[in-house]
């Protein structure tokens, strides 16, 4: 290996005058000293030029074949956070561990593999005036260069900046179709980070006004919906990305004096053996206070409807319409507005925790469950948004880059329990598990989780996802504190979508059901009769289908109104069931399920089950076949529906079986 300096000028390179052409790589070196920086180093039949960059934006003036980013060992946290934004250039980055003699002194190592694998790029350890190093490096250098360049890893910023970045994207792909060596993603970063320096490049483009009003819109929107410049948001992120990375690199020792405080709750929260008995807890904790709290208001809701009915029957002729009105709309609407204040409370603890960081932290302990079936961390984060809205959880999954882990991703939304369930469990759990409720609503998440992860490892085997998985970094974003206003945001979000459904879908349901139960009024006397009604001969219709998971046809009907809408399953069985007796008193629908003989723990906790299995909405069905097409949407219609009968029947016989 030889040294020299190089003035840039080919014809006096020492190699072009005793071997004629040979290749020279440029390299762009960033970060701390290299000790070789502005030298060309000739060896093995090419020659590497280095060339020191004072920062990161430098590159963009310097075309280069390969940049070298030096981080020291001691300072990893810190060294590594331009790794990020090199990334967002879309260029070939190998990075060099210095120091590394020092780190390993404090009892620490570094997973090199894991890590390379992890940031997408070559890692070397390269400690100064260590001779055999640099030759590892000057190769890894030559192979690097000869091999096809492909992005393995970006930094995840989260599903509004990225679709942020990907609208700043698209305006500046309508003005220059390809940057000369770095990408369109990392010019949309900067922007949004208010970088000044990347408008020089902004402005040569044809349409550079749109590209900045763009720009300045998701700005805008960023701001106004999470609180802060969207700078800071970006800066989130990229630090979460490098925290996520060391967590699973790292290999700490006995000495730990350099940690801070965060590091060491992240080392307990994200712990193999602390960690998932921790978030069970949590979770324990959650819905415990959901039930405590929200039995209060939801028995005065209940007392008022009941009260509302019975005022409305006095003060109104008998007929078809009082009835519509008080069995029908206010029994049928009533049983689900109940439930509002369980999802209030519920929602304003899964948001703090969501604010907190803490929910990242749960994601990160299901990133290694997720690697077992061939998934990742990033498949795991649409799956939690999926415990609000299956719809929004579906479209969060586009933001996976592998197709396949795209689809599949999808495929196992619908197995997670939305808010549109909640009511349902709330329901069944309050009248048959009054004991155990918190542990109840674990149980049946737990096991829409399980289940999905199962499903996700079949289809693995399969022709249509059998493939290598991808490394992923999970994202540590900084403990924070939780603000009023995102709170309350992701609060109204929830209840505003469940009041739309009460006034739109609920209340329709709740007529329809009630008018196919009070006739042919003739039969049924005016309702009084239902075995004799419309809704009772549909309900009778699938029976033989149904009963061996001990379902009866008011069951049967239930289960068919929740096709548009789950919440839609306790409005029938507030109307169903509360009609069986003209007396409003102050018994709730959750009592009165509990007095009538169909009802046992083995057959309520099948009706849970097939309700968290079953044909998710009608809204998920139509999302799922925008995005990946209809063939995978009706295979998840029928493969819902047959786990949905299978897993209920196998809980009916054996907890049936158990209870004897």
């Amino acid at each position: 290996m030889k040294t020299f300096n190089c003035n840039g000028e080919c014809h006096s390179c020492p190699l072009m005058a005793s071997k004629g052409n040979v290749q020279c790589i440029r390299v762009a070196v960033t970060g701390a000293d290299s000790g070789i920086c502005g030298k060309t180093v000739s060896c093995d039949g090419f020659s590497v030029r280095f060339n020191i960059m004072p920062e990161i934006s430098s590159i963009l003036e310097t075309p280069s074949d390969i940049v070298l980013h030096i981080v020291d060992a001691m300072r990893l946290e810190d060294t590594l956070y331009p790794v990020t934004k090199l990334n967002d250039m879309d260029i070939r980055v190998i990075l060099a561990v210095r120091n590394y003699t020092g780190f390993t002194a404090t009892g620490h190592s570094l997973d090199i593999r894991q890590l390379s694998r992890m940031l997408g790029m070559p890692v070397v350890i390269c400690d100064k005036n260590d001779g055999q190093a640099e030759m590892t490096l000057l190769g890894k250098i030559a192979e690097c260069y000869r091999e096809p360049y492909e992005r393995k890893v970006s930094v995840p910023y989260g599903q509004d900046v990225e679709e942020a970045i990907t609208l700043i994207s698209q305006a500046i792909h309508k003005g220059h179709d390809h940057w000369q060596h770095f990408s369109e993603r990392y010019v949309a970063v900067r922007l949004l980070e208010h970088q000044d320096y990347i408008l020089p490049y902004i402005n040569s483009l044809p349409n550079a006004e749109e590209v900045l009003q763009v720009a300045g819109k998701v700005h805008d929107g960023l701001e106004k919906e999470f609180g802060e410049p969207s700078e800071n948001l970006v800066a989130k992120a990229r630090r979460g990305f490098v925290a996520g990375a060391l967590q699973e690199t790292v290999i700490h020792g006995g000495d730990d004096s350099d940690h801070s405080f965060a590091m060491k709750l992240d080392s307990i929260l994200t712990s193999r053996w602390l960690g998932f008995p921790i978030l069970i807890l949590v979770l324990l904790a959650v819905f415990q206070c959901t039930f405590t709290l929200g039995a209060y208001p939801q028995e005065w809701i209940e007392a008022g409807v009941n009260a509302l009915c019975g005022w409305l029957k006095d003060i109104l002729a008998p007929g078809w319409f009082t009835d519509m009105l008080t069995d029908g709309i206010v029994q049928g609407v009533g049983s689900v507005l109940a439930f509002l204040p369980n999802i209030v409370i519920m929602f304003f603890f899964l948001s703090l925790l969501e604010d907190s960081g803490y929910m990242a932290r749960a994601a990160f302990l299901m990133d290694k469950i997720m690697h077992l079936v061939g998934l990742h961390g990033r498949s795991f984060i649409p799956m939690l948004i999926g415990f609000g809205c299956n719809v929004p959880a579906i479209m969060a999954a586009r933001q996976i880059e592998n197709p396949r882990d795209r689809t599949l991703t999808m495929l196992m939304i619908p197995f997670m329990s939305c808010s549109a369930r909640l009511p349902v469990y709330l329901l069944f759990v309050s009248a048959f598990f009054a004991d155990f409720k918190a542990l109840v609503m674990i149980g049946l998440y737990a096991t829409g989780i399980i289940l999905s992860i199962l499903f996700a490892f079949i289809m693995k085997q399969t022709k249509w996802f059998r493939m290598r998985d991808e490394d992923y970094v999970s994202v540590l974003p900084p403990f924070r504190k939780p603000t009023w206003r995102n709170t309350g945001n992701h609060i109204w979000e929830r209840v505003s979508d469940y009041l739309q459904k009460i006034s739109t879908v609920i209340l329709a349901a709740s007529v329809i059901v009630w008018a196919l139960e009070y006739f042919p009024a003739d039969k049924t006397s005016k309702g009084a009769n239902p075995e004799e009604s419309y809704l009772a001969m549909i309900g009778k219709a699938v029976s033989p289908v149904m009963e061996p998971l001990g379902f009866d046809w008011k069951m049967n009907v239930s289960l068919l109104t929740g096709l548009p809408a789950k919440e839609a399953i306790v409005s029938t069985m507030g109307i169903l069931y509360h009609t069986d007796s003209n007396e409003y008193d102050d018994r709730n629908l959750a009592t009165v399920l509990r007095e009538e003989q169909i009802f046992t723990p083995a057959t309520s906790w099948a009706f849970m089950l097939f309700v968290l299995l079953y044909f998710p909405c009608v809204a998920t069905i139509s999302t799922l076949r925008k995005e990946i097409g209809g063939g995978w949407a009706a295979f998840t219609v029928v493969n819902s529906l047959v786990l949905a009968w299978v897993m209920a029947f196998l809980a009916n016989t054996f907890i049936g079986f158990l209870i004897q």
